[in-house]
């Protein structure tokens, strides 16, 4: 929440000379310092998301398309060569545990027991099928009820959604997180300022993509890491930072009303 404010605050005030090298440099210098200290936790899921909400921000700011489609000219050549290294585990950012799960990922039945946590979830999510098999029951066929998925509580608390309330609770909840994103989008849109939008389309990014990490990771579409779900997962940090991010964003909707568009203020 803090490197959402302190981006929107930089980049409205440098909004001009944005597209300059030197301002790109000092902004990827500014948002490198926080990116490799959670990078040393080792925390690289955190790091992914930073790293996607600075270039949403960047991008809502004005960042050129000519230099966009430079970084996307040498970014993903250098993504290729990265997850070949990956494979070959010789890529000196991760650490022996990553290597695992994603190899894991990537072939379940030669490393079932790094892979169990996530087949186990995506199994207890098929199991619920549409209805799911009821809020807090106590059925013996429910693998959550026989400790079969860890960290039920936080990382894979959509498991728990897919099995006791199925499709229909799985949807209802992806809904819900896609109304907060889109109502954060429109905010952004009607803001009286650049800052305002910075805010609000910032919180959008992270609420919408640790949303992504989080559902991926359990439905095994993404490698298996730790990150919480948006407003469900328990945890009181995690819950305390969300409300204050959407308390800014909220702001930023009543500053809107109260003095009208950006371009009429």
């Amino acid at each position: 929440i803090l490197l959402i404010l302190f981006f929107a605050a930089f980049f409205m005030k440098y909004k001009d000379t944005l597209n300059t090298w030197k301002m790109l440099l000092i902004s990827l210098v500014l948002i490198g310092i926080p990116l490799v200290l959670i990078l040393k936790q080792p925390n690289l899921s955190t790091t992914i998301i930073v790293a996607i909400l600075f270039v949403s921000m960047i991008f809502v700011a004005g960042l050129s398309y000519k230099v966009v489609l430079g970084v996307l000219a040498v970014g993903i050549p250098a993504a290729i060569v990265s997850i070949i290294l990956m494979l070959k585990e010789k890529f000196p950012l991760l650490q022996s545990y990553q290597y695992m799960r994603i190899l894991s990922w990537l072939n379940p039945e030669q490393y079932p027991d790094d892979a169990r946590q996530q087949q186990n979830s995506i199994i207890a999510i098929g199991s619920g099928q549409l209805w799911g098999k009821g809020l807090n029951n106590s059925s013996y066929t429910s693998l959550k009820n026989g400790n079969y998925v860890s960290e039920d509580q936080t990382d894979f608390i959509f498991t728990v959604i897919g099995e006791e309330l199925g499709f229909i609770g799985c949807l209802i909840v992806i809904i819900l997180i896609l109304l907060i994103v889109f109502e954060c989008i429109w905010i952004a849109k009607n803001a009286r300022d650049l800052g305002g939008r910075l805010i609000a389309s910032g919180m959008a990014a992270l609420i919408g993509f640790q949303s992504f990490v989080n559902i991926g990771v359990t439905t095994g579409l993404l490698p298996n890491t730790g990150v919480p779900l948006p407003f469900v997962s328990y945890g009181l940090t995690s819950m305390v930072s969300m409300y204050i991010g959407i308390g800014l964003v909220l702001n930023v909707g009543l500053q809107a009303r109260k003095y009208g568009s950006g371009d009429d203020f």
